[in-house]
């Protein structure tokens, strides 16, 4: 269903900057945990680097490719609203990939319209780590 709103976006900033890292660390994957501080932000890694478990959420694709998971916990939290992941100076968790460049990427969101909702909804519930495929998502073999 290609009417489909989008559940993840990224900025042109965001976006310019997972470029950046994708050159000099090759493909990518974000992982948005509901833990507490840097673990409520959105982590990136080396596409792989992080084990995708049964129970994370596909949210979707931003830019270069670059897979974007969420833990089913936080999104049932989340599931009526578009994420949008964004960078802005400062430093984030020593763990996710940005951390040494002086930025960090944080999330954004919208609650979707009703329409977009019922949408979302007819089309089913969106893929986990363990309906993916190496490759296509970056979940575990």
């Amino acid at each position: 269903m290609s009417n489909l709103p989008p559940r993840i976006l990224n900025t042109p900033e965001a976006g310019e900057w997972i470029s950046r890292l994708t050159a000099t660390h090759g493909p990518l994957m974000f992982h948005q945990s509901g833990g507490c501080c840097d673990g409520s932000a959105p982590m990136c890694f080396v596409a792989g680097e992080f084990r995708v478990g049964g129970q994370d959420v596909l949210l979707g694709h931003v830019a270069e490719g670059t897979p974007v998971w969420i833990g089913a916990a936080q999104f049932e939290y989340w599931r009526h609203t578009q994420v949008t992941i964004d960078v802005v100076p400062g430093r984030g968790s020593g763990m996710s990939l940005e951390a040494p460049e002086g930025v960090r990427f944080i999330v954004r969101s919208r609650v979707f319209s009703d329409e977009e909702s019922a949408a979302l909804e007819a089309a089913g519930e969106p893929p986990r780590g363990d309906s993916v495929t190496l490759g296509e998502g970056t979940a575990s073999p």
